[in-house]
């Protein structure tokens, strides 16, 4: 017998604005050493993406990280809670199908890369970002070949020839899983310079992190914090942490 509506008003109000989640149909979240590699496996069955491929990561820190989520899941699956386990499906599921688009896609961001884009006052700004980004895309000149113009303002400017191919190359030698990793930092921090410094261990997750929002830090510290920009900033950091661990980065 279908059971009867709550005569509770506020009750029904809840229940009514309640997600239309799945409910949790598993006890046991487990991993298994396989010849694909770690496998997650919902009482002993393995964990598929929406597409059916089954989960199977080669990082072990990785394969935990993934176990986590889903142990930490409550009465309902809720995918919004799960970064880590969105970014390994993209990877298994969409990457290998759109591999040459989005690598085009990931090296045009030098063609706009954030670090390029400096201000001309007032000094304490044009200080810090001289400060944080420079040496950054120094590095990447040493490293990789990769130069940059600079300018002061908004006004868009042509970057070497060789810099967008140079960063293609690099993203292109990722596998599909860090692709997808990398496809999240480097939207999330506005550049091809940081996502890249990040993968490579020039920068920690925090550090990249600090990097991309010396322009916000700025202004927060001059005028005050927003409450609305904090809350995107911290939902994004989170963003930032799960797809440190599919890059294989330490998400600290």
């Amino acid at each position: 017998m279908a059971d009867k509506p709550s005569d509770d008003p506020q009750a029904r109000i809840r229940d009514l604005a309640r997600p239309n989640l799945p409910k949790r149909f598993y006890e046991d979240v487990t991993i298994a050493g396989r010849e694909e590699g770690h496998v997650i496996l919902l009482d002993g069955r393995p964990l598929r993406t929406p597409k059916r491929n089954t989960v199977a990561v080669a990082d072990a820190a990785l394969a935990r990280a993934l176990a986590e989520e889903w142990d930490d899941q409550s009465e309902f699956i809720d995918a919004g809670a799960m970064p880590i386990t969105r970014l390994v499906n993209a990877g298994l599921d969409v990457v290998g199908a759109h591999r040459d688009g989005i690598v085009d896609q990931l090296a045009g961001y030098t063609d706009s890369d954030l670090l390029c884009y400096r201000a001309d006052r007032p000094e304490t700004l044009v200080s810090r970002q001289q400060e944080n980004w420079d040496p950054i895309l120094r590095w990447a000149e040493d490293a990789f070949g990769m130069r940059f113009h600079l300018v002061e303002g908004l006004m868009p400017v042509d970057q070497p020839a060789g810099t967008r191919d140079r960063a293609a190359e690099l993203f292109a030698a990722a596998d599909d899983l860090t692709l997808a990793g990398l496809h999240a930092t480097t939207t999330l921090l506005g550049s091809a310079v940081l996502a890249l410094a990040h993968w490579k261990g020039r920068l920690s997750t925090v550090e990249a992190w600090k990097a991309a929002h010396v322009d916000e830090d700025w202004n927060f510290e001059t005028w005050g914090e927003d409450h609305d920009a904090m809350l995107r900033r911290t939902r994004r950091w989170v963003e930032m942490k799960a797809a440190a661990r599919v890059i294989g980065v330490s998400p600290t």
